[in-house]
């Protein structure tokens, strides 16, 4: 496995899951990603053991492996003076310093840039942060169904007007891993950057940019002509102009999605796969303009082939056909999926319980084609002796400070 990060340590000092998610894939990368985590409650994520209405072992739950899985675990107070000479002593060893504290909380803290710079001026200091490092709403926190979702714009956008209020963010971690994802590529740039030139910088992402980019493309459009389309409610059935754009429904209840933008090229094709092959012949279809200006009678043509078939057939019949679709898949289908397994989108941890493994769903980035290993993510502090011995602590002062509390 290609370990393009393999001997940069990254000290993160990050709760919840989008700083936490950057940290995951770094360690994915390669690094060593030494977790700093409170001695007696650790990260606040862990006491997360419910989703949805379905219950978590809080030793073996996907919430914490998911954006911790490659890590070490460091329990220390960062509260206490003890603590934070400790967080300035792992400094120097470290490429990076990530956090996803709040302004107020790195200066009461001496976390900040100017207090980690201090113990190791060569250090690239990433934040993540809700609504981004400056501005009026700098020290305002947030997570992906806030800054992400909602103040974003996304929730309005993808709400039909005929619905009372914004449609919420029922996926968790969505925005939050679309972030990390982000910080963890503007951090290998930083690092690329002082390689080439010695200077370490600062990163900054926030969730707010980060939905910005993945909506960049509409929200240019909408500023630059002062208007913004409405999302339409969900129905079956073809586009009012384009009969090869739709969600179309099978015999079994099952969705097919047809997205061919640009379907000249492919008007015959389309129809020979859907099994109505005469109309193709037809001249109100010939060619692009022709099948627009006759969209209705050729969705109709469309709806009523795909209705007669189950779902299973199509997702096997359609794989030759040369036009863009795809079957609507719910997240446990993905399991069983042979695309998104023949491309290792999955692999496994080992529990710490010993119950057998867990599917962790792997970064989208892919080096060389191999598979990504990682290791379960730790229990909170499960490490801290054996990276503070590697620090070069004696054990009187490692039992000096859990005695006080300052580490555990």
């Amino acid at each position: 496995m290609t370990q393009i990060m393999k001997g940069v340590r990254v000290l993160e000092v990050a709760q919840f899951l989008f700083v936490p998610t950057c940290g995951a894939i770094l360690a994915d990368w390669g690094a060593d990603v030494i977790k700093v985590e409170h001695p007696v409650r650790g990260d606040t994520q862990r006491g997360f053991v419910t989703i949805g209405g379905m219950k978590f072992d809080p030793m073996v739950n996907p919430m914490i492996e998911h954006p911790n899985r490659g890590k070490r675990s460091v329990g220390i107070d960062v509260s206490t003076p003890e603590g934070q000479e400790l967080i300035y002593e792992l400094a120097k060893t470290a490429d990076v310093f990530l956090t996803n504290y709040l302004p107020a909380a790195r200066q009461k803290l001496n976390i900040d840039v100017e207090h980690i710079r201090t113990a190791n001026p060569d250090i690239i200091y990433a934040r993540g942060s809700a609504y981004g490092d400056k501005g009026p709403e700098r020290e305002r926190g947030g997570f992906d169904g806030t800054a992400f979702w909602s103040h974003s714009g996304i929730a309005k956008a993808l709400s039909p007007a005929e619905f009372d209020v914004p449609l919420m963010c029922n996926i968790g971690g969505f925005g939050d891993s679309i972030s990390g994802m982000n910080l963890a590529g503007g951090i290998a740039g930083a690092l690329f950057h002082r390689d080439r030139t010695g200077e370490a910088i600062e990163v900054d992402v926030s969730l707010l940019s980060s939905a910005w980019w993945a909506s960049g493309s509409s929200i240019n459009t909408f500023t630059h002509s002062g208007q913004m389309t409405t999302a339409q409610m969900p129905r079956a059935g073809a586009s009012a102009i384009n009969p090869f754009l739709g969600n179309f429904t099978t015999s079994d209840g099952g969705t097919i999605s047809l997205f061919i933008m640009a379907p000249g090229a492919f008007i015959r094709d389309t129809f020979v796969h859907l099994g109505i092959p005469k109309a193709a012949e037809d001249p109100r279809f010939a060619d692009a303009p022709a099948l627009f200006a006759h969209a209705a009678a050729a969705g109709e043509l469309v709806a009523a082939a795909i209705a007669a078939r189950p779902f299973t057939y199509w997702q096997e019949h359609l794989k030759t056909m040369k036009g863009q679709w795809a079957a609507a898949q719910s997240f446990l289908d993905l399991a069983e999926d042979e695309q998104a397994l023949a491309n290792d989108m999955f692999f496994e941890v080992e529990t710490i319980d010993g119950s057998g493994p867990m599917k962790i769903v792997r970064g989208p980035v892919q080096f060389n084609h191999e598979a990504f290993a990682s290791a379960r993510a730790p229990q909170a502090s499960e490490h801290t002796e054996t990276v503070l011995l590697e620090l070069g602590l004696e054990w009187d002062r490692i039992e000096r400070l859990k005695a006080s509390g300052a580490i555990a």
